[in-house]
């Protein structure tokens, strides 16, 4: 812990003494030393934020080399809040692995630096198991379980499996796997989440912020996945429903759900574990090609977000394993070994509601005719702009990439898109940090999937292409959509034929204004020419305060030096302070 980060530790101590403390008897669910130490972090961070990028950076003398820095200070807050996830873990590595993927929001240093964070801590002890077991049983492990093994399987920041066996009947039980949430979850859960929620709150009093993000919604996303996360019940029907949808494909496997010995905090499904689909010294023994692998898997995927609409949303490497199946006698000797892909882990899915399919319906089929304007209206009908969104300097920037890109095949866009990565950074940062986008967060989840995929995908298979393989998806998605929504063609149809039905008034109305003279053009300026005057009219306001500022403090000396007129003296004196700080700090 720094010694900035200890003062304001104190200070957070001493308020919830002043304040607090009164109604910490009603607050059950929160560790108040967790507590302070998160807040402490958050509020160090915030006011080295003020400090940097509000006032240092704009003083004359240090204002260059505060500015050169500011990537430098992002990567540093976004490490020490790494040690800070690693040491507390619970809500603290979720969070860090969902701002990982907030791209829309945050700076390329940060979501680097959260991206590898993951999400394993030290275990808890087998007696703190063992107690939530029976707990949530109201009896012994031993009398749920003829076996459960002392050593977890995995341990992550909410929860912790161990292997075990049922009790049954028969002599052959069932061997399981048991995932059981830490003792006091919960309460360190809601613990970081007021923390998280107050750091929110502090962010929304900078405007520049508040404006381009939605700091409620993008806390209640959250907050709403983590809760889900506890509830195991939930899980398990995510579970049944991915196995539903992925019936008609033999070469799926879900693991079964032993409802008798599951609660909110205990879950117990089959134990599926085989081939981790990194082995890959393991796949190329079973006899298993390791391309088939790659595209199957991306196959998947593709299913679940463009066919079914419910995505396993974590598909990190130990939550998917292979089983090889028996060779089939009558394929060639060279042939791949038949293989199920098992999935585990399904407390993180994302769900691609129906407003989310049809702008993406509507996105591919304005790519398609390379409609600017329309493409920027399935981003409205999606739901991932903000309301003040500037649509039609977005139309601009997709216009200019649909020239850039014209003619390209998707066999070539990969190389393309490498060859124009300057541009295209130059025109989204312009974007992300001036335009209020803010993605859906099962959307979000569901492109964070896919980017795994296609990393373990081209991992397992050097030669596999992601661009070739959704593009099939793709327009299956697009043409489906279409023959399906026949009501929205006929609704389309009409619409452009009542606009062609009044074309003749308006056109006649049109002569009829040029002849009177009477016709006005409308015009606005150029971005870059717009953003020009923009920064013209705050270095002006910058000028006049300080100008003020100026005066303020003149006379204020003048006044000092005669007699009697201390009082005036100071009031101007901090009148020309106060007038230098905002000119300083006005955007």
């Amino acid at each position: 812990m720094s010694i900035f980060e200890s003062l304001v530790s104190r200070k957070l101590q001493v308020l919830q003494q002043l304040i607090v403390a009164p109604a910490a008897s009603s607050e059950t669910r929160r560790d108040w030393p967790r507590y302070l130490r998160v807040a402490a972090f958050f509020a160090s961070a915030f006011l080295a934020f003020i400090w940097w990028e509000l006032i240092a950076g704009r003083l004359p003398l240090i204002g260059p080399k505060a500015r050169q820095g500011s990537l430098t200070r992002w990567r540093q807050i976004a490490q020490r809040y790494r040690r800070l996830a690693i040491r507390y873990g619970g809500v603290l590595i979720k969070l860090g692995q969902f701002l990982s993927i907030r791209v829309d929001v945050l700076p390329a240093e940060i979501t680097a630096e959260l991206a590898g964070l993951q999400d394993e801590v030290p275990a808890e002890t087998l007696a703190d198991i063992l107690g939530v077991i029976a707990a949530e049983f109201g009896k012994p492990t031993d009398q749920v379980f003829t076996w459960f093994a002392a050593e977890p399987v995995a341990a992550a920041s909410l929860a912790q499996v161990h292997r075990a066996r049922l009790r049954a009947a028969a002599a052959d039980a069932p061997e399981v796997v048991v995932k059981v949430q830490r003792p006091r979850i919960e309460t360190l859960v809601e613990t970081d989440l007021a923390a998280i929620r107050l750091a929110a709150h502090w962010l929304g009093w900078y405007r520049p912020i508040a404006a381009r993000v939605d700091l409620r919604r993008l806390y209640d996303e959250f907050a709403a996945t983590t809760r889900r996360e506890l509830d195991f019940i939930q899980e398990g029907r995510n579970c049944e429903r991915f196995a539903a949808d992925c019936a008609a494909d033999p070469g799926i496997y879900i693991a079964k759900v032993y409802w008798e010995t599951t609660t909110r905090r205990v879950l117990t499904l089959e134990d599926v574990a085989g081939i981790k689909i990194t082995d890959f010294a393991a796949i190329a023994a079973a006899g298993i090609r390791r391309s088939e692998v790659a595209q199957r898997l991306y196959d998947i995927y593709l299913r679940q977000i463009f066919v079914s609409h419910f995505v396993h949303a974590d598909p990190h490497p130990g939550n998917l394993f292979l089983h090889p199946l028996e060779p089939d006698p009558a394929a060639p000797p060279d042939a791949s070994r038949p293989f199920k892909i098992v999935f585990v882990d399904f407390g993180m899915v994302a769900v691609i509601p129906e407003a989310l399919r049809a702008g993406l319906r509507k996105f591919l089929m304005a790519l398609a005719a390379r409609d600017a304007h329309e493409m920027v209206q399935s981003y409205v009908d999606a739901g991932v702009l903000l309301p003040n969104a500037d649509l039609k300097r977005l139309e601009e920037v997709h216009e200019t990439l649909f020239q850039r890109f014209s003619g390209v095949r998707m066999g070539q866009l990969r190389d393309v898109a490498f060859e124009q990565a300057g541009f295209m950074l130059r025109e989204y940062r312009d974007l992300i940090y001036e335009m209020p986008f803010q993605f859906p967060a099962d959307m979000l989840f569901a492109m964070r999937a896919v980017a795994i995929l296609s990393g373990l995908a081209t991992s397992l298979d050097s030669e596999f292409d992601p661009w070739a393989a959704t593009l099939p998806f793709a327009k299956r998605l697009a043409v489906g959509e279409l023959t399906q929504d026949w009501r929205g063609n006929l609704e389309l149809a009409l619409r452009w034929l009542r606009v062609l039905a009044r074309l003749p008034d308006h056109l006649d109305r049109l002569l009829t204004q040029a002849e009177r003279g009477d016709l006005t053009v409308q015009t606005s300026l150029a971005h870059d020419h717009a953003r020009a005057l923009r920064q013209i009219e705050r270095a002006v306001d910058r000028q006049m305060w300080t100008t003020l500022g100026v005066g303020l403090l003149v006379a204020g000396v003048l006044l000092r030096l005669a007699p009697a007129n201390e009082a005036a003296s100071l009031a101007l004196l901090i009148g020309a302070g106060a007038a230098f700080m905002w000119g300083l700090t006005r955007r």
